[in-house]
């Protein structure tokens, strides 16, 4: 026997056998599964045929190979042109996400996560937003996702109660930026990043996450990041499943976010831990690193570990015809998502009727049951339902500004109109259809009650916003920090994002 170098690689074994004498070697993948070689004319096929083959297979041949369909449709999918429609709605996603981020950038959680990332120094390989410094993809991944949920202004999917954007939009931008992936090739990662972030919810059944005291948000925040991570750095099926691996090993979040009184640990819970987590996953696969090839399916798979009645197949139905990312809701007020409907209808009764505060007796708020305990008692402003209602009363509607300044909770004007507010939990408006609406009934000071019902908020998918409107409120974001000009070129380059030959053209207009 020929003694083996120190430090060179064992041979490839299968079941621990030696490759018979005389058989050919395979050639060997490119490290850990990243594509780098041009495409057979077996994986073209493959590749145009996955699409189709994720929602052809019976629900039984389905739960036994989930990871192997998933895999082969993240690899295939960035080659796949978005419909219209679903290019539309993305693009606002990744606007609505960077302004969240750029705004972001300059409150505490941002201001934090951005000095520590600092002091971790690392290979300049992708920007913090909002500033000159560069730093790891991974590092760069978790400021920018504190960042884009340092408040209340990113994207939200009713159903799942799931936050895609903030994790998602952040990994994907520190990949492209280190790999100079196009505009295209990003829209279609963050595509897939959201499909990935919402199933994961739907197949582990959100209610049974977080009746076993774990985060919605911060167990599907990390695939939605890994979604997009994993595209941009084109990993074939094989990468794509080890990817997986590693990042359903990361996979955490407590539903004790909710104590969180500052909003800090809250954006790392729901945003920079996914990020990161994601991030790491594909930058191990792209080292070299290897993996469980089935980590949704296998013996101690995440969604038997994660529910007590995992739904796998919910993984995969509509892959290729339903994207989340057409589903998600843009909030119209930086606030807390269920009091966007307690807003909308409080201003509509206030513009309907002509009120003020001295025409106003008693506001009763109705919101679903498990909204109460979110924004009923929260001591940040903009998680706080009573005193935003009473804000909305008082001034007319609510800007980022307004909704953000804890001052003016001890304002005794709005202080006032504040203690004629009652929030209710109402289990009539526990519906799976609108799930977060809200009932505003205003009594008069002449005994009259006027009542609106808002069952989706604009910016829903039943209530979407036009381009101009998101362009609007990315501009009131974003202005203060980048300045009108670089504002105006980004909102400009993100609406003809699938025109941008290399992402890397965007740093500039993120930096402040």
């Amino acid at each position: 026997m020929v003694p083996r170098r120190a430090g060179a690689a064992l041979p490839h074994r299968a079941g621990g056998h030696r490759r018979p004498q005389g058989r050919p070697r395979r050639r060997l993948r490119a490290p850990a599964g990243r594509r780098v070689s041009a495409p057979t004319r077996r994986r073209l096929i493959q590749g145009a045929g996955a699409l189709a083959l994720a929602g052809s297979l019976p629900a039984a041949a389905a739960e036994a190979e989930v990871t192997a369909r998933l895999a082969r449709y993240m690899a295939a999918a960035r080659e796949q042109a978005l419909p219209p429609e679903v290019l539309t709605a993305c693009k606002h996603r990744i606007l609505d996400t960077l302004a969240a981020m750029v705004s972001g950038a300059r409150m505490r959680p941002g201001e934090m996560a951005l000095t520590y990332v600092r002091g971790l120094g690392g290979t300049e390989q992708a920007g913090v937003v909002a500033s000159g410094f560069r730093t790891t993809t991974v590092n760069a991944a978790l400021a920018n996702a504190m960042c884009a949920h340092a408040d209340e202004t990113d994207d939200f999917e009713p159903v799942t109660k799931a936050h895609p954007g903030c994790a998602t939009v952040p990994a994907a931008l520190a990949l492209a930026e280190l790999h100079g992936n196009s505009g295209a090739e990003f829209v279609r990662a963050v595509a897939l990043g959201y499909d990935l972030c919402c199933r994961l919810l739907l197949a582990l059944g959100p209610d049974l996450v977080r009746g076993a005291h774990r985060s919605a948000e911060g167990t599907s925040s990390t695939f939605g990041a890994l979604g997009a991570a994993a595209s941009l750095a084109r990993l074939d099926e094989r990468g794509m499943r080890f990817a997986l691996s590693y990042a359903a090993q990361q996979v955490s979040g407590l539903w004790s976010w909710v104590r969180d009184k500052d909003h800090v640990e809250k954006a790392f819970d729901f945003a920079g831990m996914g990020a990161r987590n994601g991030v790491t996953a594909v930058g191990m696969v792209e080292a070299g690193l290897t993996g469980v090839a089935d980590v949704l399916d296998g013996r101690h798979n995440l969604l038997n570990a994660l529910s007590t009645a995992p739904k796998p197949e919910l993984m995969l139905d509509g892959l290729g015809s339903r994207f989340f990312v057409t589903e998600t809701a843009i909030k119209t007020f930086s606030v807390g998502y269920p009091i966007q409907s307690p807003l909308d209808a409080t201003l509509m009764l206030r513009r309907q009727y002509g009120l003020t505060p001295e025409t106003v007796r008693h506001i009763l708020v109705k919101v679903p049951t498990d909204a109460v305990g979110i924004v009923g008692s929260s001591a940040m402003p903009d998680v706080s339902c009573q005193h935003l209602v009473a804000l909305a009363l008082v001034k007319g509607g609510v800007s980022f500004a307004d909704s953000h300044d804890a001052g003016l909770m001890h304002d005794p004007a709005i202080a006032a109109e504040r203690a004629k507010v009652e929030l209710v939990g109402d289990p009539a408006l526990m519906d799976p259809a609108a799930p977060r609406g809200a009932v505003v009934a205003i009594t008069l000071a002449d005994g009259r009650t006027v009542e609106h019902h808002t069952r989706h908020p604009p910016g829903t998918k039943e209530n979407p916003l036009s381009t101009e409107a998101v362009n609007a409120k990315a501009r009131d974001l974003m202005a203060p920090v980048l300045g009108p000009d670089a504002t105006e070129r980004l909102i400009a380059r993100v609406n003809a994002l699938e025109a941008v030959a290399d992402m890397r053209e965007l740093r500039p207009l993120l930096t402040a």
